[in-house]
């Protein structure tokens, strides 16, 4: 194992008794933002963490914040939960002139979004009300989003009009994931805690006709596209599996690549999440383990074989965010450096050692 040393750092201020959580970091243009539990959306200097926040604006989503990086160049991005409505932030600005437009979402609880900035297009997934759980997509088909944003401000108090298309019969439970194709962004793939992982073109409206694609995981924590094909899975109980939409494939359906319970694996006590790699070229898993204290970071890459762990190139972050959980962590490769999120209220980075 190769470790890497923990550089620089921030803590969030909080009592005992009101813990913060790290909840998301995103990288844009304008530095490291990240969400929290205390329902803030900040924004770091990826270079001096330990100064602490340029920004903060503070969100009124309340209890299960996601965000989702609009547009990376432009500082774009958005922000949903437990209140069901969207508000889209331009992270250029200060907080009082960040708010850049906010949708009136459906009154019940959002948990998952996806944005396509090739397509002016979002999407969001809500928990199961009334019988239903639906996936709502907005379209902006006029110009970019942050071209309306910097030329045409939108009144807040007047949100946009409702999504252009509502899908309600795709998933019986929880819509927990949703990420557009990375080359094809009329495809969305939408994950359930119903065990669904599907695949859908979205130029369809029909219900019955949307869904190109179908697996049957187990209830979805982390979904995604690891190439043009291929489909990355891990449950909320840590089963993790490949699935491959190609029509060429033999087991049509069925997993190409089943590591069953990846803690049993790779010898750690939770997933954190999923890093497909820019390239296309595999992903980066990174899973945690409180009682050593330690994070590590795994690679998943194709041989002539077929898919599977790197076990000679994992890289360790001794100390990790200590017996807390780890949320959410970027790679940045070029710069070589590692930032990390926990539910110890702490931002680090983490390079390699002199």
């Amino acid at each position: 194992m190769y470790n890497l040393t923990g550089v620089d750092g921030y803590q969030y201020r909080f009592t005992p008794d009101d813990p913060i959580y790290v909840l998301d970091i995103l990288p844009v243009a304008t530095g490291l933002a990240a969400t929290a539990s205390d329902q803030t959306l900040s924004l770091f200097d990826p270079s001096s963490l330990n100064q602490g926040p340029l920004k903060t604006i503070k969100l009124d989503h309340g209890y299960g914040t996601v965000a989702k990086v609009y547009d990376s160049s432009e500082s774009i991005i958005c922000t949903t939960g437990e209140n069901g409505n969207i508000s889209v932030w331009d992270l250029r600005h200060e907080p009082l002139k960040a708010p850049a437009m906010k949708i009136q979402g459906p009154g019940i609880p959002l948990l998952s979004l996806a944005t396509s900035f090739s397509t002016n297009s979002l999407a969001a997934g809500t928990e199961l009300a009334n019988h239903a759980a639906s996936i709502l997509i907005w379209y902006f088909p006029l110009s970019p989003i942050c071209s309306l944003f910097t030329n045409n401000p939108r009144d807040l108090r007047h949100p946009t009009s409702p999504p252009k298309q509502t899908y309600s019969d795709l998933h019986s439970d929880d819509i927990t994931e949703l990420t557009f194709h990375p080359f094809q962004s009329h495809i969305l793939l939408s994950g359930s805690t119903d065990g669904l992982i599907n695949v859908s073109d979205t130029t369809i409206t029909d219900e019955d006709e949307v869904v190109i694609q179908a697996f049957n995981h187990g209830s979805v924590h982390h979904a995604g596209f690891i190439s043009d094909t291929e489909v990355y899975a891990a449950s909320h109980d840590e089963k993790f599996a490949l699935y491959d939409m190609d029509e060429q494939v033999v087991n049509k359906g069925g997993a190409t690549l089943s590591l069953g319970d990846i803690r049993e694996v790779v010898g750690c006590q939770y997933l954190a999440d999923v890093v497909p790699k820019i390239d296309g070229k595999g992903a980066v898993i990174g899973a945690g383990s409180q009682d050593r204290e330690l994070f590590q970071l795994i690679h998943l890459s194709k041989g002539p074989s077929g898919w599977g762990l790197d076990t000679e190139t994992v890289v360790g972050l001794p100390g990790g965010h200590g017996q807390e959980l780890v949320r959410s962590f970027v790679l940045f490769d070029e710069q070589q450096v590692v930032f990390t999120g926990g539910e110890d209220g702490c931002i680090k980075a983490w390079r390699p050692g002199s």
